[in-house]
Formats: structure tokens, sequence, C-alpha cells
């Protein structure tokens, strides 16, 4: 306990001295380092051993020369090092006097450890090993354990230095890596927006497109029987009213996913109708339109991802609503044919067919607009097909493949 009391403190007290001094220009720092080394080499001076050397003013400069350079350290580190490299054996060949550490080599060396190019650290090293530091104990007549010390002393700086550098190249690869998720992370949820409301925008072309179409039939239908027939009017008019009520709805549960949810956790969104909800779909628009509609299923109905339980709900829908709009059918026929791993949707209808534009050649375009277009990319969303044409006999055919839940992802991926 007694050490924690006075351990915490000073780290904390050590982190925020290293907080400021980062903040702090590089100029000012790298001036008081340089007027520290020059008091350390003073201290030398101010108190020599006995027969040391007094201080002479070639010694002063010379000492100067060794901290003055490191101003300058971090701007030109190299020609500072080549300054520093120079002044410190010319003290200890001129004994004037001689240092008995080399302080500003020591910050000179992880200093080119720290920033310089591969070339330029490696050739100060071996500068400094070879030349400096053997010049400095040969005219001084060291003893081995000064040769070590000195060593010791320059390799210890110089790794230090180059820790640092693979500290910071780490810092700054761990810097660019989490700037590149977050542009990763930006990118992909303004791609799924823009996926979610191109679905939407989908959706709601099938739901205004399929009431107002089923209004549109029935507002025509009034006025010609409101006198001969009431009770024909009144039901065309509940069904216009009975379809725009619909369209509401399902406009409001698409448009909810737009909307916060309720603080007490709980949502009022109804789920999206799917395959379960097409005899209803199929039973509104026989009764609104008139137009007779066969549901048929074979094989056994398989689990269908939530995406594709709406898709092929919207499939059928936009397919029945281009055939109430464009193809002045009388019938028309819904299958589904469930296998093991697909469901596959194919609505024909007794009209008129494919339309050809006049005075163009080729095969005839199809009727419904950009219906057709969002029924094909409904397909694709959900990893399957859509084929649309002409039926085989007569009419016009559209047969859509989606995925089982298990085989969804395979074909997305």
């Amino acid at each position: 306990m007694p050490a924690q009391s006075w351990f915490a403190p000073a780290v904390s007290r050590w982190r925020s001295v290293r907080s400021r001094l980062r903040t702090t220009h590089p100029y000012v720092v790298d001036t008081a380092l340089a007027a520290l080394v020059l008091f350390a080499a003073s201290l030398q001076w101010m108190f020599p051993d006995e027969g040391d050397d007094r201080l002479t003013w070639q010694g002063f400069l010379l000492a100067a020369g060794t901290a003055a350079p490191l101003v300058w350290r971090r701007r030109a580190p190299f020609l500072s090092a080549c300054a520093v490299s120079v002044c410190t054996p010319a003290m200890a060949l001129y004994h004037a006097p001689p240092p008995n550490v080399a302080y500003g080599g020591l910050v000179i060396l992880y200093t080119v450890a720290t920033l310089c190019p591969p070339a330029q650290r490696r050739l100060t090293l071996v500068t400094w090993l070879v030349g400096a530091s053997l010049t400095m104990m040969a005219k001084e007549h060291a003893q081995p354990f000064e040769y070590a010390f000195h060593l010791t002393s320059f390799l210890s700086a110089y790794a230090l230095g180059v820790l640092t550098r693979v500290q910071r190249a780490y810092t700054a690869e761990l810097e660019d890596r989490a700037r590149r998720l977050e542009r990763e992370r930006a990118s992909d949820t303004a791609r799924a927006t823009a996926q979610e409301r191109a679905r939407i925008a989908r959706d709601m072309h099938d739901i205004l497109a399929h009431a107002v179409s089923l209004m549109v039939v029935q507002a025509e239908a009034g006025p010609v029987v409101v006198r001969s027939d009431p009770e024909r009017a009144e039901a065309a008019f509940d069904a216009i009213a009975t379809s725009g009520r619909d369209a509401m709805t399902q406009l409001r549960r698409i448009l909810g996913v737009l909307k916060e949810e309720p603080a007490d956790g709980t949502s009022a969104r109804v789920p999206q109708p799917g395959t379960a909800a097409l005899p209803e779909l199929v039973r509104q628009v026989t009764e609104s339109t008139g137009l007779r509609v066969d549901l048929r299923t074979t094989g056994s109905p398989r689990p269908l991802h939530p995406d594709t339980e709406v898709a092929a709900y919207r499939v059928v829908q936009e397919a029945l609503t281009n055939t109430v709009k464009h193809a002045y059918a009388s019938t028309a026929r819904v299958e589904l044919d469930w296998t093991e791993d697909a469901l596959t949707l194919t609505v024909t209808d007794d009209g008129r067919g494919p339309v050809r534009s006049p005075g163009v050649r080729g095969p005839a375009a199809p009727a419904g607009g950009h219906g057709l277009i969002g029924i094909r990319e409904r397909a694709v969303a959900c990893g399957g097909s859509a084929d649309t044409g002409g039926g085989p006999d007569g009419g016009f055919r559209v047969a859509v493949r989606l995925p089982a839940a298990g085989d969804r992802q395979a074909a997305l991926g």
C-alpha cells in the first residue's frame, strides 16, 4: 500500500507532463533540451575531478557545438547529427575538457534512430561506435569498463529510438486502420441506406399502383351503374374505400421504419404481408375489379426469408395490377410451385399480351412500365430471377423464382 500511495500519483503526473510536451511547440521543447544538455556537460567543469582540465573558451564552444544543434534535431536530424558527431570527438582530442558522458551524442543517436531513413541511421551508429567513442576513450586511456559503459550507453540510446519509431509506426498504422474502418462503415451505412430507400420506393410504388388501379376501375364503373343498379354502384364505392384504407395501412407500415421506436421499447409496426396473404389479395382483386383470379398451389410450403416473403407478395400484387391496368383480361391465374429449394410464382392472364410500339420492329415490349422492372429488381435482390413475356396460350406471363431460406445466402453470395 505505501508503494501504491506514491506510485500512482507519480504515473499520473508523468502522463500529464508528457501530454503537455506533445502539445508544446517543437522548437520550445528542443531548445530546453539543448540547454539541459549544455548544463549537464558544464557540471564537469563546475566540479572537476583531480587532474581534469579546467574550462577554456575552446571547451565552451565545443560543448555548445554538441548542444546547440539539438534545437533543429527534428527539422534536420541528420545535419544535427553531423554537427554533434564532429564537436564531441573534438572535445576529447583537445582536452578542453574531454566529456565523461556524451549527452548530446545520446540525444542525437535517439533522434536519428527515430526520424532518419535506414542508410542515415546505420551511418550514424557506425560513426559513433567506431569513431567518436574510440577516439574519446583512447585519448583518456580508458579502462575496459569505460569502453563497455560508452558502447552500452550509445547502443541503449539508439535502441530506445528504434523502439520509439516502431511504436509510432504501429500507432500510425492503428490510426490509419481506424480511419479506413470508419470510411468503410460510413460506406456500408450509405449503401444500406440506399438499399432501404430503394426497397421502400418499390413497396410504395407497388402499393400505390395496386390501390389506385383498383380505385380507378371502380370509379369508372360506378357512374355507369349508379342509376340502373344502385346496389352495384354502392359496392363499387365501398371497394374504393376499402382499397384506399388498405393502401393507407400498408403505407403506414412501410413508413413506420422511418420513425423512432416508442420510449417503452414496444413497436406499433405490423409485419408486411407475405405468401400467407396472397389468398386475401386474390379475393380483393376479384371482388373489386371483376377479374376472375384463380390461385393454385403445388408442393409443400417452405420457410422463406422475411424479405423473400414480402417480395413474393409484391410480385403477385404488381403482376395483377399490370393485368388490371394494361391487359384488358377477363381471367388470371396465380400459381405457387413449392420445391425443396425455391418457390416459383407464375401469374398469367388472357389479355392482349405484350404491346408492340408502332413502327418498331423486333420482339414486342411488355406492358406495365416500371412495374416489371420492379419485379425483376425484387427477384434479384432476393437471389432469384424473373422472366416476363407472352404466355404460351396468349396473354401475358410473369414467372419469378425465389430461393428458400436455406439457399438464399448462397444465391446472394
